[in-house]
This record gives C-alpha cells, sequence and structure tokens, in this order.
C-alpha cells in the first residue's frame, strides 16, 4: 500500500494541505479558510477532509507549520518569565542596542520588552571574556534568588550571566543549582540557560533567544500536544514534525523543547521546496497569499540564512531563511487617501483577512482588494475561484473598487476598472523596487534569476512582476497554491549549531575550531539518530562569521557543504589557507576590494546537521503534448488595454504542452496570467514554464 507524508500550513487566510506519495504518484492537495482565533480547528478540519480523500491509507509522517508562536511574541500573550542576570545588567532588556525605533520622531517609544523589570534578578556570579570564573555564585545567593522566583511563579526562568557563551557549561550549572534550590522550595518552574541554548556572542541577542523561547514555551507546547491528541483521535499514529525557520523540521519534541526555531517556518518551507526542485538555480521565490508577499533570492540553488531578522521589533539571531516581505497579498485593502491635499490610491498594508475577505467574497465586507482588482480585470473567474467550490461576485467587487475612484474624485466611465489597473500597477511597482534593493545590496541582477511564484496570487501576479524587473522566465509550481505545505512535507531534519571564538585567525584558532567543529558533529549524528534519521546519510554545512580587526560586523563565509558519511571531523573543513581564501572572494564580491595582507578576525563558527533528503518522484515520461484548444474566451486587461485571452483548464495542458498569451490557465486553487509577449510550456515533471518571447 502506498504510504504518503503530509505536510501542513498555517496562513491568515488558508490553511494548505499536501499529501505526498511514496512512489511518485499525483500529489493531493487541499485547502480550507484560516481560523484565526483557533487555527488548530482548521487544522483538524483540514485533515478529517484530507483524510476522506486518502481513502484509509497509510501516513508515513505529519509535517507541520505554525504561526502560533510568532503571534504569541507579537500579541506578547506568552507565559511570564523571571530572567536572572549578572549583577548590574538588570536593564539588558531596556536598554537593548540603544536605538530608536524613528531617530526623527521625539515621541517615538521602544518595544515593550518581554519581561517586566520587577521580574529581573540579579546574581553576582561574573565571567571574564574567555569564560574564567571571576565571581562564582554562592548557595546562599542561589537560595536566595530561588526563594524570590517561587515567590513570582513564573512559568519559566531564564539566566542570562555576561560572556556565558565562553564558557556555557559553568552557566549551566549554575541553572541547574537554581532549579534544584526551586524544587526544594516545593516548586517546580524550568531553569533555562541562554548560553548553553545557543552559545553566541552579544548578550542582548542571546538574552532575547533564551527569553523569546521561554515566553512562548508554554503556549506551543500545549498548542503541539493538543494537535497530537487531535491526530489520535483521527486515526494519525505517525510521526509528528514541526517545520522549521531554517528551511528544514524538527520532531515535536524538539520543537516543544526549543520552541523558537519555529517562529518563522512558514515562509522558509516554500524556499525549501523550490531548492529542492530546481537544484543549483538562480531563482526567486515569490510567495503571494491573502495577507502579503514574500521573496527569497537562491543562488546556484542555495538560500542564505539571515541572523539579523526582527520578530515583534525584538532581534532574532537564530539563523532563519532569508525571506523578506516587498508588498501586498491578495487580501490587501485597496483605499483612497485623502489625508493630503493630493488625495492617491493606496493599497495595504491592511488586509481584510479571512473574514470578512475581499467584498467579492459576499460575507458582508465592503472594501475593495487586491482579489477584486483581479476579478475586475478578467484575470479570475468569479465563477471558478478555488476550482468552483467559492463563487465571487464580481457586482461587490465591482462597487467597491469604484467607490475607492469616486472618494478620489476621478472622472471616467470604467470607475472600477480604473480604481483596479492602478492598484495592480502600484502594487506591482511597489514589489519591483523593495525586491531591486534587495538584489543590489547583494550585487545580483534581476534578469539574471528565474522567477517561481506560488502562493494562492502568485502565479496571477508573476508575470506582471516579471516584466517591470526584466525577468524572462517563469516557473509555476504544479502544487503553486499549497508550496509551502509540499515544502513541509519534503524538508528534511535540520538543526543548527554556533560557537563563539572571537580571535584573530591563527593557527591556536584554527585547533579551537577543529575542536569545536568535532564536538558539533558528534552532536549533530546523535540527534540526527535520536530522530529516526541516518547519520551516514545526512549532510553538514560549515559557515565562518568572519571579519577585518575593528569592523563592526561580520560576513558570513561559507566553507562547503559535506556527507557526514565522508566527513571524519572539522580538521578537514577548518584549514586557514582555505578559510582567508574564502573571505577574500567574498568581501571582493560584496565592497570590490581586499587587505589581502591583513589580519582576520574569527567571530562565530556555524554548523548545520541536516538530515536525509527525501528524493523526489521521477518526472513523468508522457507523449509530447499539442497546443490545446482554449475551453473558452474572456477579455483580459492587460496594461491597460483590453485584450481577447484563451482559456484553458490546467489538467488539460499534458506535458509538452505549449501556448501563447494573451491566456489564462485556470486551476482548482490558482490562476496562471500569461500575458502577450509570453509563451508557456508544460515541463515533464508537470510545473509550468513562462518564457517572454523575445528571450526565445
Amino acid at each position: 500500500m502506498v504510504a504518503y507524508r503530509i505536510g501542513i500550513d498555517v496562513g491568515g487566510t488558508f490553511t494548505d494541505f499536501v499529501a505526498v506519495p511514496d512512489d511518485g504518484s499525483s500529489i493531493l492537495r487541499h485547502k480550507v479558510p484560516s481560523t484565526p482565533t483557533d487555527p488548530a480547528r482548521a487544522v483538524g478540519e483540514g485533515m478529517a477532509d484530507l483524510l476522506g480523500m486518502l481513502d484509509g491509507a497509510t501516513i508515513s509522517s505529519v509535517t507541520h507549520g505554525t504561526t502560533i508562536g510568532l503571534n504569541a511574541i507579537i500579541q506578547r500573550r506568552g507565559g511570564k518569565v523571571v530572567l536572572v542576570v549578572t549583577e548590574g545588567f538588570a536593564d539588558l532588556l531596556e536598554i537593548g542596542r540603544s536605538r530608536m525605533p524613528n531617530s526623527f520622531n521625539l515621541h517615538a517609544v521602544g518595544q515593550q520588552p518581554l519581561v517586566r523589570r520587577d521580574s529581573v534578578l540579579q546574581l553576582g556570579s561574573r565571567l571574564d571574556p574567555a569564560g574564567n570564573v571571576v565571581d562564582p555564585a554562592t548557595d546562599d545567593e542561589v537560595a536566595a534568588t530561588a526563594a524570590r522566583i517561587v515567590e513570582q511563579a513564573p512559568e519559566t526562568v531564564v539566566l542570562n550571566l555576561v560572556n556565558g557563551y565562553a564558557n556555557p557549561d559553568y552557566e549551566q550549572q549554575v541553572a541547574d543549582r537554581l532549579a534544584a534550590a526551586i524544587s526544594g522550595l516545593g516548586s517546580s518552574i524550568e531553569v533555562i540557560s541562554a548560553a548553553a541554548l545557543w552559545p553566541e556572542i552579544r548578550e542582548y541577542e542571546r538574552c532575547l533567544v533564551a527569553v523569546m523561547g521561554a515566553h512562548i514555551h508554554g503556549i506551543v507546547k500545549r498548542y503541539l500536544e493538543n494537535l497530537q491528541r487531535r491526530l489520535a483521535e483521527q486515526g494519525v499514529t505517525a510521526p509528528l514534525f514541526i517545520s522549521a525557520s531554517n528551511g528544514g523540521t524538527l520532531s515535536v519534541e524538539s520543537a516543544i523543547a526549543q520552541p523558537l526555531d519555529t517562529i518563522l517556518s512558514g515562509p522558509a518551507s516554500g524556499v525549501t521546496s523550490a531548492q529542492l526542485h530546481y537544484p543549483g538555480e538562480n531563482l526567486i521565490t515569490f510567495d503571494m497569499g491573502g495577507t502579503s508577499s514574500d521573496i527569497s533570492i537562491i543562488v546556484e540553488g542555495r538560500s542564505r540564512l539571515s541572523t539579523t531578522n526582527e520578530v515583534g521589533g525584538l532581534a532574532l539571531m537564530l539563523p532563519v531563511v532569508d525571506v523578506s516581505a516587498i508588498g501586498a497579498g491578495g487580501g490587501s485593502v485597496i483605499w483612497a487617501d485623502l489625508s493630503t491635499d493630493q488625495p492617491v490610491l493606496q493599497v495595504g498594508p491592511e488586509s481584510v483577512g479571512a473574514s470578512p475577505g475581499p467584498a467579492s467574497y459576499g460575507q458582508g465586507g465592503d472594501r475593495a482588494a487586491i482579489t477584486d482588482a483581479y476579478l475586475a480585470t478578467g484575470m479570475i473567474d468569479p465563477a471558478g475561484f478555488l476550482g468552483g467550490t467559492m463563487p465571487l461576485d464580481a457586482d461587490l467587487a465591482t462597487a467597491a473598487l469604484a467607490e475607492a475612484t469616486h472618494q478620489l474624485g476621478v472622472d471616467t466611465d470604467d470607475a472600477a476598472g480604473w480604481a483596479a489597473g492602478t492598484a495592480l500597477r502600484l502594487t506591482t511597482a511597489q514589489m519591483a523596487t523593495e525586491l531591486q534593493k534587495l538584489l543590489a545590496e547583494r550585487a545580483l541582477d534581476a534578469p539574471d534569476f528565474t522567477l517561481v511564484p506560488f502562493g494562492g496570487a502568485g502565479p496571477t501576479h508573476a508575470a506582471l512582476l516579471a516584466d517591470e524587473l526584466g525577468i524572462t522566465r517563469l516557473i509555476v509550481p504544479d502544487a503553486a497554491a499549497t508550496y509551502c505545505a509540499l515544502g513541509a512535507a519534503l524538508a528534511p531534519l535540520r538543526r543548527d549549531f554556533v560557537h563563539s571564538v572571537r580571535t584573530l585567525l591563527d593557527d591556536q584558532t584554527v585547533a579551537n575550531l577543529r575542536s569545536a567543529g568535532g564536538r558539533i558533529i558528534a552532536e549533530g549524528r546523535e540527534w540526527l539518530a535520536a530522530n529516526g534519521d541516518n547519520p551516514d546519510e545526512g549532510l553538514v554545512e560549515v559557515v565562518l562569521d568572519m571579519r577585518y580587526p575593528g569592523q563592526a560586523y561580520e560576513l558570513s563565509i561559507e566553507l562547503g557543504r559535506f556527507g557526514l558519511a565522508d566527513l571524519a571531523d572539522a580538521a578537514e573543513v577548518v584549514e586557514a589557507g582555505r578559510i582567508r581564501e574564502a573571505f577574500n572572494a567574498e568581501h571582493q564580491l560584496r565592497y570590490d576590494f581586499v587587505h589581502a595582507s591583513s589580519a582576520l578576525e574569527v567571530g562565530t563558527l556555524r554548523m548545520a546537521i541536516i538530515g536525509r533528503t527525501i528524493p523526489l518522484a521521477a518526472p513523468a515520461h508522457d507523449a509530447e503534448g499539442h497546443q490545446p484548444a482554449p475551453r473558452a474566451r474572456r477579455r483580459l486587461n492587460h496594461r491597460g488595454t483590453w485584450v481577447e485571452a484563451e482559456v484553458h483548464d490546467y489538467a488539460d495542458l499534458a506535458v509538452g504542452a505549449t501556448t501563447t498569451g494573451p491566456a489564462v490557465i485556470e486551476h482548482s486553487d490558482t490562476t496562471i496570467v500569461v500575458p502577450p509577449q509570453w509563451a508557456l510550456r508544460r515541463l515533464p515533471n508537470r510545473d509550468l514554464e513562462l518564457v517572454k518571447e523575445a528571450s526565445l
């Protein structure tokens, strides 16, 4: 019997499901409206539907991407945390990096810390920069601190000592002593060592990693345990995995232990899927859903991990797949801005969400959204939305768009068409501007990349964005509307490790890095085995954060990806000449110069342990298809001009089938728009390739 791997992605508007068969046959897809007030309800309802579609088939695994932790931090509704710091550093969270949110706003206020000032306790224990214990924590201090903790009755305690990264074993020992003292007072409260959790230099950011994780620990634990219970009630006994922010997955036990690793997992899964399907290529992923549009840049098959993200205004130093929000989603509001002397049409940032949704949903909402603009320009069919299961009301869309035009006082015979066309041009220009900035920062050029759109609205809007950027090739995945859920199902296990040194590159530093790397490889192999994977089939990625002495920030230098079975220890990777050569090449690319004779400073060793990659289904071997006859024709407004477009059913396009724009391809869960001067072809792996005809 065929076994299925199930992937689940919870979005702001829809919750997506895919079932990937082990034998490579057709992937099953399903979508249900999200339930923001209770995300588990949509997951349960969708799983029930999917299990009915699978009709008793075996399920080998379930992988779930969740935003429960992210929402808890943004809304500040996690559990109570007590923070214990080195004496004299009680204001660590308030001071942060001493940066104002807006330097030109005298009334700006900083972000509210996750730990109240009266819940920050001080301990006399102190370490020097080398990790030597200068002032040990006495038994009396530990006992007194434990008593104050019990009085406050927090859900979790975080211990963060100055320079703790240099001696995480000592900080963990103090945390264990605190936990024992608390237990001796009749309470059971977990004590987390920040340095043991993430031993990286920079006190404020390291402290935030532990505090944010502690803040969401309880709510994530309860959610995942409830999810496990619901799945069991539905007869699902397969292991549950959770999507991780680094593009991999974690066992549910690992996710409960380190919930912060899952906080930005949703967007990362789509990037993972693109990398697995098109290894070695230059890609820009474009995920346009109901609320926003996110992009990630993949160079030669590798996406970049960022350690400078923010969550709810708080710095996140954990490695996260570098995904950037660049614009509106299908639910972004189109509105008339009358606040200035020259009124203008605006799009977003507010979204109408799943309920009431765009005006055309007919659920009581009367504000126009991007989805209404697609409807008014002929890009989507009101009767065919979501395969006909959720018909839209074109009259309501027209009325809402026309109202925005009338508020601006624009004199036109087609008020709805004017607002729709203007909103789409504005949205596209804003997206292109933001993306060009990101590419310029990395000395990259948009025409050198293939755009991979997914999400419900991505394939609909992709060609507009490609034209604006000068991109001449698109790949629309077969599972575009559920691509993040597909990435969740396919993603391998992955865990990141760090070791900070902050010393000049010399023989002693190389020896230190090799020793730390060897320990990480051994721990990583044990972690893979404990999570049910074969370590000999795993990989390790090695990265060094480096800089010239005196620089404020480091460059992340990739030393390569190696098979764990072939790598005896880190000595094969960490070699001084190789490190200097890699740093010089990256610095030349970024800044167009190098100081070849300068000393180099090594900040942090980063290693990622990656589990076995699930092989993808073999491409289909169908006979070459012909140019299919259109099912219908309809008017399509392309950049202000109405043209007649062919309408094709996605299922009618056999492998090798071709057509040229203007055309509209209607899928059960998305619509692909092929503008004039673009040609479409169905690839052997069933994805769609769109190429600008001038580049053929």
